[in-house]
């Protein structure tokens, strides 16, 4: 078995699914996957479409590159040609062609801690080197420019806003600063954008996209959160023109093509009317699940995007993991650990995915208040 496999860490929240699962009466909040339907446009073009069995272009299917560039268009006032656009397996299978194309064996590749785990595990594939920037509370969760210099060879840059696990957005000056000092350090920049749609902050929408500040930047996201379409495994990523015919042929050896019917059914995913109404049903369980757990939790991230809740459990004097197991055995709630997005603040840390419905979410809390009034007892 290759060395570079041992660096992959299981997900502990898959072994906290699978009992849960296993047990009889208990609230999901551990997965971070849309419980809200995706447009009903997309089952009509899923049944309209199912004669379409062949392989797309490599590259993805033009009218659906043409509808993301136009999207980015309305949405972020960034004009983007359809041909830098490329439709893939996932994020994970956009994230794997991206780092393929920026880095070497060897080279690094600069993450944030706390971040989504996947990420330093697709370096490890690749043989990239993954190096952490701690962020925090302190830094409200976004990485600085200035923490860049301490930092040395680092080939590229990602982070993700909103985050997962935090549900942080960046701010525009922060973000613009970011990629201002990669660009000046010939460094790549990627933005992990898959919350996008799910904001809840003021800034405004131009300014939260990565493309908005350089036309060199390199944009990862998706259709599976605010699209409403997970199990249709597809991704995008906008590239740099000079990236795009060595994509091309990496996607044509990794995996021909995206599924074709999941692109088919993504045309008719950008429903602006009906998208709205799910972020507007999001944020109203984000304003009810926040304030219902600040009592318990010190709730130190502004969860201003996404659909989670990171929160710090310290005050219990019990690390992560077992805070979780007791809380489904005893509870009935499942939640996620710290441990799967962080080292630094691994012990101290759970996150909530406020991805049930309200009434759901109303009967965690009551569980989650009763379980911690007898915390001692159940410890």
């Amino acid at each position: 078995m290759s060395s570079r496999l041992n660096h992959i860490e299981p997900f502990r929240v898959m072994d906290i699914v699978r009992t849960a699962r296993a047990m009889s009466d208990v609230i999901h909040l551990e997965i971070g996957e849309p419980d809200l339907p995706p447009s009903p446009a997309v089952r009509e073009a899923l049944a309209a479409n199912l004669d379409k069995m062949a392989y797309t272009n490599s590259l993805g299917l033009w009218e659906l590159r043409v509808k993301i560039a136009d999207y980015y268009q309305q949405h972020y006032h960034v004009s983007i040609n359809p041909e830098r656009v490329i439709l893939t397996v996932g994020t994970s299978g956009a994230f794997l062609i991206t780092y393929a194309l920026l880095m070497s064996a060897g080279e690094r590749l600069l993450l944030t801690d706390p971040a989504y785990p996947c990420y330093k595990n697709f370096a490890h594939i690749l043989d990239i080197e993954p190096v952490f920037a701690k962020i925090s509370a302190a830094n409200n969760y976004q990485l600085q420019a200035s923490d860049l210099a301490t930092f040395d060879h680092i080939r590229a840059l990602q982070i993700s806003s909103p985050s997962n696990p935090t549900g942080t957005v960046y701010q525009p000056d922060i973000l613009r600063d970011l990629i201002q000092t990669c660009q000046a350090q010939n460094t790549y920049f990627i933005s992990d954008e898959i919350y996008h749609g799910l904001v809840y902050g003021k800034a405004a929408e131009s300014l939260q996209t990565a493309l908005h500040y350089s036309d060199e930047a390199i944009v990862i996201n998706g259709f599976s959160k605010y699209f409403a379409l997970p199990g249709l495994r597809l991704g995008f990523a906008i590239l740099p023109e000079s990236l795009m015919r060595h994509a091309e042929i990496l996607m044509q050896n990794l995996y021909i093509s995206a599924p074709t019917l999941s692109q088919y059914a993504a045309l008719a995913a950008f429903d602006t009317d009906y998208l709205q109404g799910l972020r507007a049903r999001y944020q109203s369980r984000r304003d009810y699940l926040y304030q219902a757990l600040s009592p318990w939790f010190d709730l130190d991230a502004p969860s201003d995007g996404g659909f989670y809740i990171w929160a710090n459990i310290s005050r219990y004097q019990i690390d992560s993991e077992r805070f979780c197991q007791i809380l489904l055995e005893k509870a009935g709630v499942a939640i996620t650990p710290g441990t799967d997005f962080s080292q630094h603040q691994a012990r101290d840390y759970v996150r909530f995915a406020y991805t049930r419905p309200l009434d759901e979410l109303k009967q965690a809390v009551k569980r989650i208040e009763q379980g911690l009034k007898n915390f001692e007892s159940i410890s």
